[in-house]
């Protein structure tokens, strides 16, 4: 069974003084390359072996009017010496390549820290659509940060004059102009940066010597120029680490070699079913380069039709996989339904974002845990279960697939828009550590006669491949009679096969709740889930280090819940419950365990901070 618990000595927790890390935000337009910026700035932080976490933060529009404010595009990154849990609360440096990405940027950058803005970008007409009325780098309106004016623009232009690029394919390089002032800057190598513009360029060396070019003078700027005031150069050491193989994994991407790794646990092939939808459409991409280990993709008409084949492909003896956002989960709801009634084992993702309706398609928000729990028609349970990072995606995407196929059900799977584009430095596991679950079919009638709907001592009903000799069954959303399967509208038999598919999913064995930091009892437990882990862990150990009573305990399987989790949360004088919605597991914690957890809730987009969280513990405690 799958379980992710960071345990953290008492040492750990009060008397070690927080290591150095720094935060770095790149912003500029939709065109500037932004994300890609800060991807590669990433992998140069990973390989000098600091720890890290990210936030890609874009626009939904896919490409809005250049120099306007909703069309700013941003890449926010933490690193540091030690263990980092969270994107950062407020940026260190922050690189604005034109007006609208200092105007929606500054609010966050902390306050005495380093703006370096590119005024060749802060013309009138742009000023103007940023709706400046004077220019910010000229009216003294900075002087609560640290200012550093450069013309990236014309230092590219200068930098790549040689190559023979027109203007404004010359212009596409000061992506990489930045990003080596910014390897300067934190002493970072540029030689895998120059290697991966190579690779990526090699039908176009031309253009691979122009990047490499505006990457050199970037370095090269912060190398030689007499820079006066706040830009200095600043290495930050690596951060400890186990011994093993590591590498930078985004959500997606880890989800989607733990369902692969969940297939081959249970030596299935597996099929998925999807339609594109920010964010989870990366779960399709990656798993389409997966041909190899048995996945089948296949990019469907529309949602329905996604998670129909789905299960189609689990009622032929696949695992099934299924994933799509707030949206398209609400249109897979029938299905769903069908999937339980028919009780076939099938894995639905929901990478959560902004809502209701089309809401903030390229925001984050954990606003689905009651579509999730509750959310189809009739008494129709299913397991619900949530990732806390993007490397913690991998044990859950397998703990979904051992839940599916062991239990005979459909399983949700929730992460965010956070989880799904975040990246962060994951240590590739020893696969032979996982305890396979294999599937056993049943293959031929037993003497007692076949009963498709026949139950084990889980709960679960056999699974049957469709041609299986003797083994004729029917199958479709009326209800079933129980054992035989068979056509059965009796009030009897709809009471006891509703009774059925609850207890049976009442009654799969979860791991008992841990406390991640902190006592099992105490004066307040700040209960979290899915992609509060961090900044919650962040804030609870500051909380302690300043002798305050305070637990972190945070859920991984939300539906059912750990058999001890009443007992220990009635173990708190007080519990804080910080959701990025409205408040939908404290309600399910009040409901379930009549305990009177109080919200904190945050549903701006954005992950919530650290102070944030550090200020509610406070004053839940005053």
């Amino acid at each position: 069974m799958a379980t992710a618990v960071h345990q953290l000595p008492p040492e750990e927790t009060s008397d070690r003084p927080p290591a150095e890390s720094v935060v770095v935000r790149f912003a500029g337009d939709s065109g500037d390359g932004m994300q890609l910026t800060g991807g590669q700035f990433t992998l140069s932080t990973a390989l000098a072996g600091n720890d890290l976490a990210t936030f890609p933060d874009f626009p939904a529009e896919i490409r809005a009017p250049q120099g306007t404010l909703f069309g700013v595009s941003a890449f926010q990154i933490n690193f540091g010496s030690s263990e980092i849990d969270t994107a950062g609360d407020e940026p260190d440096v922050l690189v604005a390549m034109n007006p609208a990405a200092l105007k929606t940027n500054l609010g966050s950058l902390k306050k005495g820290g380093l703006i370096i803005a590119d005024e060749g970008e802060f013309s009138e007409r742009n000023l103007a659509k940023a709706k400046y009325d004077a220019n910010p780098l000229e009216d003294g309106s900075l002087a609560p940060w640290q200012l550093m004016k450069l013309n990236i623009s014309q230092l590219t232009l200068d930098a790549v004059k040689p190559f023979g690029l027109g203007n404004k394919e010359a212009l596409r390089c000061k992506n990489m102009w930045t990003l080596g002032l910014a390897l300067w800057m934190f002493d970072r190598d540029r030689q895998p940066l120059i290697d991966w513009l190579k690779a990526k360029f090699a039908k176009a060396p031309e253009l691979a010597d122009a990047n490499i070019a505006a990457l050199n003078a970037g370095h090269a700027y912060g190398e030689t120029a007499e820079l006066a005031g706040p830009m200095k150069q600043h290495h930050v050491p690596a951060a400890p680490a186990e011994p093993g193989l590591y590498r930078t994994i985004t959500g997606a991407e880890s989800i989607s070699l733990g369902l692969v790794a969940g297939a081959q646990l249970a030596s299935l092939p597996m099929f998925f079913g999807g339609y594109p939808i920010t964010p989870a459409s990366a779960i399709l991409h990656h798993l389409s380069r997966l041909k190899e280990f048995g996945v089948t993709t296949f990019q469907a008409e529309d949602e329905i039709a996604a998670i129909a084949s789905a299960i189609g492909a689990s009622y032929a003896g696949q695992l099934g996989v299924t994933s799509s956002s707030g949206p398209g989960i609400a249109l897979k709801g029938e299905a769903i339904g069908l999937a339980i009634m028919t009780e076939l084992p099938l894995v639905v993702v929901n990478s959560q974002r902004g809502g209701p309706s089309t809401g903030l398609p390229t925001k984050t928000e954990q606003s689905d845990l009651y579509q999730a729990v509750y959310g189809r028609n009739g008494d129709a349970p299913m397991p619900v279960i949530a990732a806390r990072s993007a490397a913690d995606c991998f044990d859950v995407a397998i703990e979904a697939c051992r839940i599916a196929t062991q239990y005979m059900t459909p399983v949700m799977l929730l992460t965010d828009g956070y989880i799904a584009n975040a990246a962060e430095p994951w240590k590739v596991p020893d696969t032979s550590a996982y305890e396979p679950f294999p599937v056993k079919f049943l293959e031929e009638a037993p003497a007692t006669g076949f009963l498709a709907y026949a139950r084990d001592e889980k709960g679960a009903r056999p699974w049957v491949k469709p041609g299986t000799p003797g083994l004729l069954h029917r199958i479709g959303g009326i209800e079933k009679a129980a054992g035989t399967g068979n056509i059965d509208y009796s009030p009897a038999n709809h009471q006891l096969m509703t009774e059925a598919r609850r207890d049976k999913v009442a009654g799969i064995k979860v791991p008992d709740q841990q406390v991640e930091v902190g006592e099992t009892s105490g004066k307040l437990a700040v209960v979290g889930w899915g992609s509060t882990f961090g900044p919650i862990h962040q804030a609870v150990r500051r909380a302690r280090r300043r002798g305050l009573d305070v637990a972190h305990i945070h859920l991984r399987h939300i539906w059912p819940m750990p058999a001890n989790l009443g007992t220990l949360l009635k173990g708190y004088e007080r519990i804080l419950v910080p959701e990025m919605n409205t408040g939908q597991l404290k309600t399910v914690l009040r409901d379930q365990y009549l305990v009177d957890a109080k919200p904190l809730n945050k549903v701006s987009g954005q992950p919530f901070r650290i102070a944030e969280i550090e200020a509610a513990i406070d004053q839940a405690l005053a």
